[in-house]
């Protein structure tokens, strides 16, 4: 059993009453779930959202307990991925979540010391969104809200989200974002959907953020930024020269790279140096441990990743790997 004081925030999840909502009720929006020989799970929204492979890593809570012992993490915050639930109808979409988030608050119940979850919400309808919101605010283990770098055809700054993040901000709960994979044609090959794609989302979303005025609208919302804030932070002197003039980019008081230390960041970078300069960017207290748990470009030592820093002292790192998570969840 891990007793050092660990976190992963960033855990994928996959509960076994999520995948049957979809293999039962999605072929009418377009959804199907196929398990092959194997017993290895891929989840199909039309045709170009494929999830997968869905091992039971994905699925298996006490196989996550043996993983995260022998990785030295003693609780997972447990979310989603895609293709999370806004491809469904209102009905369905909410049914999914709902799922999803007793799934987590059961397995906190289960093993209190050792996971909590993100909850995910209907925001392809902020009305539904809401009202899951508030369910879920009750719920044990519910530490945080999950949402992705955009809703359908809505990016994060549109104004229909607002209600739901002034609550959300009302709530103390902070939002953690995650990809949705860019689809395009010319990621297709060398896994750059991935690669490429997903570190390039999570700035297109950062910047509809920043740009279309939430976090000024809301300055105490705390929303965590994947992959170390994927091409973000090195693309902010770009953002300041179209801010200076262009004047479609004066929509701020300030400067964009002032707002990146509102946002926090996973370790996920892979690449000590890359995480030398996003701490010396944004302040160690903006920093958390995250493994992208359990697909194949995950870390496989995430702990070992921040202890074998060697820019760190121990308080850093304890830091990283603990009470900086442990202040935004309010876990202590």
């Amino acid at each position: 059993m891990v007793t050092a004081p660990t976190i992963d925030t960033h855990a994928h999840y996959f509960p076994e009453s999520y995948i049957k909502l979809i293999a039962d009720h999605g072929k009418r929006v377009g959804a199907t779930v196929t398990t092959d020989s194997s017993g290895v799970t891929f989840i199909q929204v039309g045709l170009h959202l494929r999830t997968g492979p869905i091992t039971r890593r994905f699925i298996d809570i006490d196989e996550r307990l043996k993983e995260m012992d022998r990785q030295g993490v003693k609780m997972h915050a447990l979310s989603l991925t895609q293709p999370m639930v806004y491809w469904a109808d209102d009905d369905l979409g909410m049914k999914l979540c709902v799922a999803f988030n007793d799934a987590i608050s059961a397995a906190h119940r289960a093993h209190p010391d050792r996971l909590i979850g993100f909850a995910c919400l209907p925001f392809q309808n902020p009305r539904l969104a809401l009202d899951e919101l508030e369910r879920v605010s009750r719920l044990p283990g519910i530490k945080g809200i999950y949402m992705a770098t955009a809703v359908r055809d809505r990016e994060l700054s549109d104004r229909s989200f607002f209600p739901v993040y002034e609550r959300i901000s009302d709530l103390e709960l902070p939002i953690f974002l995650h990809p949705m994979m860019i689809n395009n044609e010319r990621l297709k090959q060398f896994y750059l959907i991935n690669l490429c794609g997903n570190p390039f989302d999570t700035a297109i979303a950062a910047a509809h953020l920043i740009f279309g005025g939430v976090m000024d609208a809301f300055p105490k919302l705390e929303i965590s930024l994947p992959h170390a804030g994927g091409a973000l932070p090195i693309l902010r002197g770009r953002f300041d020269r179209g801010f200076e003039i262009r004047g479609e980019c004066k929509t701020i008081p300030r400067a964009p790279s002032e707002y990146l230390r509102r946002f926090t960041y996973d370790t996920i970078s892979y690449n000590e140096d890359i995480m030398n300069d996003l701490i010396k960017l944004v302040g160690i207290d903006r920093i958390m441990m995250g493994s992208d748990y359990c697909f194949d470009i995950a870390y496989d030592e995430p702990v070992k990743f921040v202890t074998q820093m060697k820019s760190l002292n121990d308080r850093q790192r304890e830091q990283i790997l603990w009470s900086n998570a442990a202040r935004l969840l309010r876990l202590a």
